[in-house]
């Protein structure tokens, strides 16, 4: 099972592209769809419909996988509930990038505070982190530099921060799911 988060635009057509992606890795995604805008209520809703599709799954490894906020999310949910992540854009900083365009960005930095302590190191080598090299929103470097020590850093050469095609990196992530 494949649970798919996606980032800031819900409801982007290139959501629906993802997940006929994925279902070439398993045919068992499943989109989970939260409100971007306010992000403890989003936490919890995302925590227990996370854990819902974990507990129900009969797949030993289940990953959870997300673009831009969605990566955020993943990275967090998916250690919280113990499974894989897979990152593409990941938004480390939405509490200093999205202001204006949600409703509390204060709240990212208090649910930071509130995870677990040094959560990485935790989590390290539980999540690969595809980064665009081409990405228009995101300095990827930073975000590479920031990541490089707890995960494995894929760049890509072609894509943007939506990360349309994720199709070349499809057999990478399938390993990493499988990979004990």
């Amino acid at each position: 099972m494949i649970i798919y988060l996606h980032g800031y635009d819900s409801t982007s057509p290139g959501n629906h592209e993802k997940v006929l992606q994925l279902q070439f890795i398993d045919e068992d995604v499943r989109f989970v769809n939260y409100s971007t805008l306010h992000p403890k209520h989003d936490m919890q809703h995302l925590l227990k419909e996370v854990h819902k599709l974990v507990q129900e799954s009969n797949d030993s490894e289940p990953l959870i996988c997300g673009v831009g906020l969605g990566g955020f999310w993943s990275e967090r949910i998916g250690f919280l509930c113990g499974i894989k992540q897979v990152v593409f854009n990941p938004n480390l900083n939405p509490e200093h990038n999205m202001q204006g365009r949600i409703d509390r960005p204060e709240e990212y930095e208090d649910i930071a505070t509130k995870c677990v302590e040094q959560f990485r190191t935790k989590n390290k080598g539980q999540c690969l982190v595809i980064l665009s090299r081409e990405d228009e929103i995101r300095d990827n470097q930073a975000t590479a530099d920031e990541l490089a020590p707890f995960y494995e850093v894929v760049w890509d050469e072609t894509q943007t921060h939506k990360f349309k095609k994720i199709s070349h990196h499809l057999q990478a992530m399938k390993a990493f799911k499988q990979q004990a």
